[in-house]
């Protein structure tokens, strides 16, 4: 296979812009976990909404490796909204519950921003201090959520461009959202062990998390494919 080429990545700016403005913005404003994790929820409903966008835009993929009820299938149309549709169920419910366990987390912290944890092994309890959200903090959110959506909107119309020049697999435009945002959300979520101390530490791993993955991404489906045997074409 000759000149394959992967296309510029000038959204990776973008990515990388938004985050490290979230993280001055968190230590500035010494940000607790919680309110860490409203905007980066709304990160990743932004990335599943853009995957799969790009799942119903494609005209020219391959389904290699894909089974449906045990059975191999061709590229149609019709796979394709399945698979998206499929995508937005899964995806969806996830952060469906995800916003259910943040909103439970968001009304059940004490004044100062702690909630009871029971160990389920011993019985034993114990206080987790995970912060709480201020009124204003709204505002916040809503100002990086949009930070998030323009450079994911750009990496978006970089990817779709690309798309038309060769053949991607469509499982692994499923799949490949998971793999940014668990990444992204296991660094976060582990500062809960270590304390809002640790805040500025995390929001940083989470950001070499995301650049990461969205390098993978662009690598990995920014290449020229091999056509599949058989191809759907608009």
């Amino acid at each position: 296979m000759n000149g394959a080429t992967t296309p510029p990545d000038r959204a990776l700016w973008g990515i990388l812009i938004t985050n490290v403005v979230t993280l001055l913005w968190a230590l500035w404003q010494q940000w607790s976990v919680l309110q860490l994790l409203w905007p980066f929820w709304m990160q990743s409903l932004i990335i599943g909404w853009y995957a799969r966008q790009r799942m119903l835009k494609v005209t020219t993929f391959c389904t290699q490796g894909m089974l449906v009820n045990g059975r191999p299938v061709k590229p149609t149309p019709a796979v394709a909204r399945q698979a998206a549709n499929f995508f937005l169920l899964h995806y969806g419910g996830f952060h469906f519950g995800y916003l259910i366990f943040l909103m439970a987390l968001t009304f059940t912290t004490d004044a100062a921003g702690y909630i009871l944890v029971t160990n389920e092994s011993t019985g034993v309890q114990s206080e987790v201090h995970i912060g709480h959200i201020h009124p204003l903090d709204s505002l916040a959110f809503i100002a990086l959520a949009y930070g998030f959506w323009r450079s994911h909107r750009a990496s978006h119309l970089e990817h779709v461009a690309a798309d038309l020049g060769r053949t991607p697999k469509l499982g692994t435009l499923m799949m490949m959202p998971y793999a940014r945002v668990i990444p992204m959300h296991f660094a976060i979520i582990l500062a809960v062990a270590f304390g809002t101390a640790a805040i500025g530490l995390f929001v940083l791993l989470k950001t070499v998390a995301d650049v990461v993955m969205h390098r993978v991404e662009h690598r990995v489906l920014g290449g020229r494919n091999e056509p599949p045997p058989y191809q759907y074409m608009n």
